[in-house]
This record gives C-alpha cells, structure tokens and sequence, in this order.
C-alpha cells in the first residue's frame, strides 16, 4: 500500500515539471513585456519633465544665466538636453524643437523682444530604440515625445 503512494507522487512530481514547462515561457514573456512597458513609462516621464524644465527656463529673467553669445534657444536646448542625459539617456538621441503656438510650423525665438508674452510650445522627443531594452526593428520603431505649451514671459526672480 505504501508503494502505491510512493508511485503516484512520483508521477504527479512529473506533471507538475511537465506544467512548469508549459507555463514559464508565458511567465516569462509577461515579465520582459511589463519590463519594457515601464521603461517606456519611466521615458515618457522624463520627456515631460524636460519639456516643462525647459519651457520653465524661458518664462524667467535669463540675464547673467547664459554664455556671451549664446542664445535663449541654444540654452533651452542644451539645458534639456543634459538633463536627459543625466536621466540616461543620449543626448544624441534627443530632438528639441521650440515653435511657435500660433504658428506650429514656425520655430520660435524666446530672446526677441517681439515675442514676449507670445505662446509657444516645447516638444522633446526621442525614437523609442534608443531607450528600449530589448532590440527594436527600424520597421517597428517609433517616437516617444512630450510638449508643452508656455507663455514667453520674463518674469524677474524674486530673493
């Protein structure tokens, strides 16, 4: 009679292997899919953050935070563009363009004096293949990017 036990144990030690196998493949894929899903939610993030740092940058009094001979648009650009690479991620890899609100197919000049109070928007963008972990096809590959819209202002900080 305890050999009887013993001998379906055993087999049902077999069907449990047997369902493991089947089973870890599905685990597994679900795993590295919720992996690469936060990945591309943590990017988005940064996008967004970057675009508000950096729209932020030109709604404030800019005299004495810029190099001789740098523009508000080179700072903003450049100042995005550090702040994704200190988050990780190339600074090769991110496009920052600053346009106009009332004219989307026209960039913008934060430093003329035309154009203060004016509307205009930040886009931050990056090709998902430069931040995904897994292999990516250029046929399959697409762009994460985040916007902002600010008021050109000039508004003095306060001390």
């Amino acid at each position: 009679m305890s050999c009887r036990r013993h001998s379906g144990a055993t087999k049902r030690r077999g069907a449990v292997a047997v369902e493991f196998a089947l089973v870890l493949p599905i685990l597994l894929a679900t795993v590295a899919g919720l992996i690469e899903l936060t990945r591309a939610y943590d990017v988005q993030n940064l996008l967004e953050t970057g675009a508000r740092e950096g729209a932020r940058f030109a709604s404030m009094d800019r005299s004495g935070m810029m190099q001789e001979g740098e523009t508000g648009n080179q700072k903003l650009i450049q100042d995005v563009t550090n702040f994704m690479a200190s988050s990780g991620i190339s600074a090769n890899d991110v496009l920052v363009v600053i346009r106009s609100f009332a004219n989307p197919g026209q960039s913008f000049d934060i430093d003329d004096p035309a154009n203060d109070l004016a509307l205009f928007e930040v886009e931050v963008s990056v090709p998902f293949s430069a931040v995904s972990l897994t292999p990516i096809s250029p046929e399959n590959d697409y762009t994460l990017s985040a916007s902002i819209t600010f008021r050109n202002g000039r508004s003095t900080l306060s001390q």
